[in-house]
């Protein structure tokens, strides 16, 4: 698969770069496309001003020498600084240097005088170690001006496939990058610190990738909407285990939220003393009793999809029940205690688990589930890949930067993410979201994408004030538009 969600890492980026060389376009070409790039989506977004261009000794700074030339003849005022000599530079930085034809002065803060814009240029995705002290001093100079910072393809010390800087890396307004994300754009902290990020298409060729934003274009196309002709039960049974009597409305929000995006039948199965709490506050979700594992699994025989955790209890009976439902073959959403409980064996959970049930656990439960793996790989799309394949399950770790990964190595990365979010009782709407559309007959992947979006984008249109039970009514808004843009 390849389209404009993709993601790739630096390694990939290299090879489209010289496959499209190969192909016959000149490496200044590429060069003087992407400086091009920068200085069109400079001049979209500021109007002319005195601008600083720091430029690297690399393909970098050659990007930077040409934004400088394409800014300097549309009438802009621009000076130029340069980490080196100009006689060291080779290759096609040597030709964009020469093709500027300007003063070319030494990189210190004193360039900075009167800036009133500033592009980063000096270092890109590559880079693998620390900056000095004096190029590191220079750019806080440069964040402390208070002028704009405009990063070519990276903000400088930050590696592209990094979601942290190896140390310093400035603050940017514009991040203007080339043909595809890389991971460091859309990880956190990372992520905040390229500003708005433009990526400019430049003619390079691609490879086929697992590694996805997680935009609509990725699963728009594979929702299950209904039929003329369709029924409520070939639209998906989920069932949904409820705690105890005092731990009820976890449940409830993960079932309302399953039948709001779609699922046919929804059943809370609750313990008995449980039972008139869950009732009394359910109308279309329909409500059944189960005592012991052995009759959760005869409840949940014909099930098509289950949510199990959300204040299940961290105790033996939410082992048995999780063990009780993984019999009955329904592809299950293991989120919260059912994840926290099997934290002294997570192997005992993972030999329960196929490759339709995904687990949503927060960094905690992650960490709880996965021990040191994020210690191992602190960067979370290795990690939760590596998570997945271990699990043999869908693993989705929530943040900022959700990130979502099957066990045959498919990944995405959620860009939408909303702070209003940070409410009690989201996480068990979210578990909902993905198990009505799973329960509907959608790829397990898929859904979980599809459920992470739809969850953001209901919190972004409601914002401050939000609770966690707005969310299902507010999915309706969003679903209606996905159905009105389907074709």
């Amino acid at each position: 698969m390849s389209g404009p969600t993709d993601i790739l890492t630096v390694a990939q980026m290299g090879e489209a770069d010289r496959q499209t060389i190969v192909g016959g376009v000149p490496g200044f070409v590429l060069m003087q496309r992407a400086g091009a790039a920068v200085a069109e989506a400079i001049a979209a977004r500021w109007s002319a001003r005195r601008t600083v261009v720091l430029c690297g000794p690399g393909n970098n700074g050659g990007d930077g020498f040409v934004a400088a030339k394409a800014l300097a003849d549309a009438g802009w005022e621009v000076a130029v600084a340069l980490e080196g000599e100009p006689g060291a530079l080779r290759g096609d930085a040597a030709q964009a240097a020469h093709a500027w034809g300007g003063e070319i002065g030494a990189l210190s803060t004193i360039s900075l005088n009167g800036a009133a814009l500033v592009i980063d240029a000096i270092f890109g995705a590559g880079l693998s170690r620390p900056l000095t002290k004096r190029v590191a001093d220079i750019l806080r100079a440069a964040e402390a001006s208070g002028a704009p910072i405009v990063a070519i393809d990276l903000p400088s010390g930050l590696p592209g496939d990094a979601s942290a800087p190896l140390d310093y890396a400035p603050r940017c307004a514009l991040t203007v990058t080339f043909h595809r994300r890389k991971p460091a754009h859309v990880l956190q902290p990372a992520r905040s610190l390229c500003g708005e990020v433009v990526v400019a298409d430049i003619g390079l060729q691609s490879a086929p990738t697992q590694l996805f934003e997680n935009t609509t274009q990725l699963w728009a196309g594979r929702l299950p909407w209904p039929k003329t002709e369709s029924y409520k039960t070939e639209r998906g049974r989920l069932i949904v285990i409820s705690g105890e009597m005092w731990s009820t409305g976890a449940a409830r929000l993960a079932a309302r939220a399953g039948l709001r995006i779609g699922a046919g039948l929804v059943t809370i199965l609750s313990p008995p003393d449980a039972l008139i709490v869950n009732a009394a506050q359910s109308t279309a979700v329909m409500v059944r009793p189960f005592d012991s594992d052995v009759e959760l699994e005869e409840a949940a025989e014909n099930a098509d999809a289950a949510v199990i955790g959300p204040a299940a209890g961290v105790t033996e009976a939410t082992v048995a029940n999780l063990l009780a439902l993984a019999r009955t073959g329904a592809a299950m959403v293991v989120d919260a205690d059912a994840l926290t409980v099997f934290r002294d064996d997570p192997g005992e959970l993972f030999q329960a688990l196929d490759r339709d049930d995904v687990l949503t656990p927060h960094i905690g439960e992650f960490e709880r589930v996965f021990p040191g793996l994020l210690k191992q790989t602190p960067e979370r799309i290795t990690a939760v890949r590596r998570a997945a394949e271990r699990a043999g399950a869908v693993v989705l770790l929530k943040g900022p930067d959700t990130v979502i990964a099957a066990p045959d190595g498919r990944c995405a990365v959620n860009l939408n993410g909303s702070p209003w979010l940070a409410t009690a009782g989201s996480g068990d709407t979210l578990a909902g979201f993905i198990a009505g559309l799973i329960a509907q007959g959608m790829d397990s992947f898929e859904a979980a994408c599809a459920g992470v979006w739809i969850h953001a984008e209901a919190a972004a249109r409601h914002g401050p004030g939000l609770i966690s039970e707005d969310l299902p009514e507010l999915a309706v808004g969003v679903m209606r538009d996905l159905w009105e843009g389907r074709g």
